[in-house]
């Protein structure tokens, strides 16, 4: 029989790593980027040990972790004195106990590397300049419909396309994106330029009232990657991200601990971001259509694995329309029913992450000390995080 031809809407991580992982089961794929190029932005990505298992089974874990940074711890500090409490060992720790490290990724890196892999089985397969704008299905087809007027057919649809997604809105119908009232600086900063103390293989997160910071090294040290996110701000409309600078985001973090404003300060651009989501959704899948990654499971990155679940969702989608071979519908209903309450298990837990990082008490060191006790005892962060890296995307029962 012919091969099963499956649209993407998306060039991204998901779009990506979705296509590869069909690809290597002997779909004929077709993704559809509205960038002229594959792009990224530059920063930078914590892929925990299941994304690592995830990545493995695409075939790609061994050239990325080449090209990134093994962490080998991640540590909780407190946002003004520096006082530090180790959150859990990482390195030959995380291989031990869960079969993969845990890397720090640059963004890019990860994009090329799924890139690459999807062209080595197809060239042709990823069409840039191509915005989705419409989707109909009928019990036989699926009909993509691209700025311009194309129309291409397919058996499957994947919407891959984001946060944002516009295949989201055609299936399900226009929700409204929802600013959480926390906006985010990123930047990445050359690390010969931050004191040499800073240079470590370590996550940290800097915990304060109101806000908190997270950075890691990159490229195997070269870079320093940093985010710091602060409540209680406003933003009306698109575009949600826009530059910014160090000065305004030294003001943002007046007071906060010297090592903080030693980032800012040598941080060659700073880009601003507005931290959204969407509401849940009843289902992902109608039909021969079917949402992924952040256009069904947008999460705040409180957790580090928003690109990790969508690494997760590729592998999970690519075994079930294996499994399911020409019944489309059945193959994407089987991949929603597996994937999506530990998906929105996952933006819970990240969305309750922003009361820990952000809590009141942080602001009294005597009971700064008390939560943090509370809060990252070895109890609780099994209780959030061994369930997270102990999937295994391979072996899930289909």
């Amino acid at each position: 029989m012919d091969k099963l031809k499956v649209l993407i809407g998306g060039g991204g991580i998901g779009g990506l790593a979705s296509g590869l992982a069909l690809l290597q089961r002997g779909f004929d794929v077709e993704i559809y980027e509205q960038a002229v190029e594959l792009r990224e932005v530059g920063a930078g990505i914590q892929i925990s040990p299941n994304g690592n298992r995830a990545l493995d089974a695409l075939g790609v874990f061994e050239r990325l972790k080449g090209m990134s940074t093994e962490a080998e711890s991640k540590e909780i500090r407190l946002w003004n004195s520096g006082k530090t409490w180790k959150l859990f060992d990482l390195g030959k720790e995380a291989i031990k106990r869960y079969g993969y490290p845990y890397l720090t990724v640059y963004r890019p890196n990860l994009l090329q590397v799924l890139a690459d892999a999807v062209r080595r089985i197809k060239p042709d397969a990823i069409h840039l300049g191509a915005r989705c704008v419409g989707v109909s299905q009928t019990e036989r087809q699926v009909t993509l419909q691209l700025d311009g007027g194309q129309a291409i057919v397919g058996d499957a649809l994947i919407g891959a396309d984001g946060v944002h997604s516009r295949i989201r809105g055609a299936v399900f119908g226009a929700d409204q994106l929802r600013f959480s009232g926390m906006v985010a600086w990123r930047a990445l900063i050359p690390m010969d330029l931050l004191p040499a103390h800073m240079a470590r293989k370590v996550a940290t997160n800097w915990i304060g009232p109101g806000g908190h910071v997270v950075h890691y090294p990159l490229k195997g040290g070269a870079l320093m990657n940093f985010v710091g996110t602060l409540e209680g701000n406003t933003w009306d409309a698109p575009p949600w991200n826009a530059p910014s600078s160090s000065e305004a985001c030294c003001v943002a973090f007046q007071g906060w601990h010297e090592d903080i404003h030693a980032m800012i300060n040598k941080a060659p651009s700073m880009l601003k971001w507005a931290l959204c989501g969407r509401d849940f959704l009843e289902h992902w899948t109608r039909g021969r259509v079917g949402l992924l990654g952040d256009a069904c499971h947008a999460t705040l990155p409180f957790l580090a694995q928003g690109a990790v679940f969508t690494l997760e969702d590729a592998v999970v989608l690519g075994r079930c329309c294996e499994s399911y071979g020409r019944d489309v519908a059945g193959a994407l209903a089987r991949y929603e029913a597996l994937r999506i309450d530990r998906a929105y298990r996952m933006v819970r837990g990240a969305a309750d992450n922003t009361s820990r990082f952000h809590h009141p008490a942080l602001a009294n060191p005597q009971q700064a000390d008390r939560f943090v006790a509370d809060q990252w005892q070895q109890t609780a962060i099994g209780e959030r995080y061994d369930w997270l890296f102990n999937y295994d995307a391979m072996s899930v029962a289909l």
